[in-house]
């Protein structure tokens, strides 16, 4: 079936009179912020909330998370809520993207036990988004598998498909009369890779070029039973979308003249991207030149135990079609050459074999790997709708980080914000993408995973030396603030 067939019909497109005549969006698009449990809410362990992966990982000490820290506090939003409603609204937000906590709602991971304190906690939140006229998207996993799941084999367990299934569906069954937009997995390559490969993320598995592939699997075949209970039992009385939330850079040789540089710019894409894109939206596998390029390495190394990427099943439920939109994080990108690998070693990085590097013309914010490039989004979603036939498009995650001091007057941000969304303009008037929405990343400062309090992306500056948190418009939180309303003003008016 077509992937984008459940979602509304194409919206009429408005132009908007600002100093740029390019700028134009339809009169629907949802202006957004996101979040995710673990990076705000703290409460780890009140109100019988069971732990998470993340919760041990930041509990183990060493140098798994910077200095130390921990989600036990963040931002307590799970306490303080009412705050980030005021963020909200002060934004002028349409839309604003959530995770729930797995372990808040289900400590043990299965719907034998429900934690009615958690249900009653995200019941609120979403009441009172709707009650504010902001729209919930809401993400079902952002990292943070429940601890009694990960003890029983976590992502690695052929048996987790049919348990994040269950817990789909009694999150549909729970709130799907509010939230009609749905992501099911956040980012399943960095899941795969980073906590299964690397061990640098939860819950510090490195078992290289064996587990992430294994993971990345199981969470597609989860996504893909999500997907059609939705679409079997709470699609016709319930009317939302669900899609599984991919990040990739966008990536182009780094000598475009060179057949190697642009044959490991398809690789590079086609292990980031295409992992899990290729088999919602176009054959309902995996990208044929990322299965290949695994078999010749596994055969150069001496590796003589099967397939290291796992097929699909026949007797499974079906992935192609199952992304009612494309849900795209996109946050930096990478000029492409033929890898440097050490020779013998297993692992994704050689099986790829490509290496990103950065432009120096580009500026580099904050973090050493997050390089500026707003129009490599515009270039990214060409490729998309070239690529996977022209999907209804959400950017659930963009952003711009601060480290060091605090800089409250972020005139750089705020130039980004600007321009990231002109990109976004021209990719809709100029290259057709249906792009249907921007969520920034992110409403507030926030554990940043294992950077964790160094990184800064808020738009709020949360004040984590005190215990009441208190939150602060950054001047570029008040800089999205005005697009918002210049352009939300402006698409009333059809020209």
């Amino acid at each position: 079936m077509n992937a984008t067939a459940n979602i509304t019909n194409r919206p009429e497109w408005n132009c908007i009179h600002t100093n740029d005549s390019e700028t134009m969006f339809p009169t629907n698009f949802a202006w957004g912020a996101a979040t995710s449990a673990y990076q705000i809410e703290g409460g780890w362990n009140v109100d019988d909330k069971g732990p998470s992966i993340w919760d041990t990982f930041c509990h183990k000490g060493g140098r798994l998370v910077f200095e130390g820290q921990s989600g036990d506090v963040t931002c307590n939003s799970y306490e303080l809520w009412e705050e980030d409603l005021r963020c909200i609204r002060q934004l002028g937000l349409t839309h604003y993207r959530l995770s729930l906590s797995w372990s808040r709602l289900l400590p043990e991971g299965i719907t034998r036990h429900v934690n009615q304190k958690g249900l009653r906690y995200y019941n609120k939140v979403i009441n009172d988004l709707v009650a504010s006229d902001v729209l919930p998207m809401v993400t079902l996993y952002h990292f943070d598998l429940p601890q009694a799941l990960q003890d029983q084999g976590g992502w690695k367990s052929p048996e987790i498909a049919a348990i994040f299934d269950s817990y789909a569906r009694f999150c549909f069954e729970s709130f799907g009369d509010r939230v009609k937009l749905w992501i099911t997995l956040n980012e399943p390559y960095v899941c795969a890779k980073l906590g299964h490969e690397d061990g640098i993320f939860a819950p510090g598995v490195k078992e290289p070029g064996m587990a992430a592939y294994l993971v990345g699997h199981n969470m597609l075949r989860g996504h893909a039973r999500a997907w059609h209970s939705y679409n079997v039992l709470y699609r016709a009385k319930q009317g939302g979308s669900v899609s599984l939330a991919i990040n990739s850079d966008w990536a182009e040789p780094l000598d475009p003249a060179s057949p190697h540089d642009t044959a490991a710019t398809e690789r590079y894409l086609a292990f980031t991207l295409g992992w899990f894109a290729w088999p919602l939206f176009v054959t309902g596998d995996y990208p044929e030149v990322m299965r290949s390029s695994i078999e010749v390495r596994s055969k150069e190394l001496g590796y003589q135990e099967g397939s290291r990427l796992p097929r699909f099943s026949k007797d499974e439920p079906s992935l192609l079609g199952t992304a009612d939109f494309f849900a795209l994080n996109y946050y930096t990108s990478r000029r492409v050459k033929p890898g440097e690998c050490c020779p013998g070693v297993l692992g994704l990085k050689s099986d790829q074999d490509a290496e990103g590097v950065v432009d120096p013309s580009w500026p580099v914010c904050g973090v050493s790997w997050l390089a500026v490039v707003p129009d490599g989004l515009r270039k990214l979603l060409k490729y998309i709708k070239d690529t996977f036939n022209n999907p209804a498009v959400y950017i659930t995650e963009n952003g711009f980080s601060q480290v060091g001091p605090v800089d409250m007057d972020d005139f750089k941000r705020c130039g980004f914000y600007h321009d990231i969304i002109q990109e976004l303009a021209r990719a809709l008037r100029e290259d057709g993408v249906d792009v249907r929405g921007y969520f920034a990343w992110s409403l507030l400062d926030n554990f940043e995973w294992a950077d964790g309090f160094s990184v800064r992306f808020g738009l709020f500056h949360v004040d984590f030396s005190r215990p009441e948190r208190p939150r602060t418009a950054y001047r570029s939180g008040r800089e999205y603030a005005g697009i918002i309303s210049k352009y939300r003003s402006q698409t009333m008016v059809n020209i």
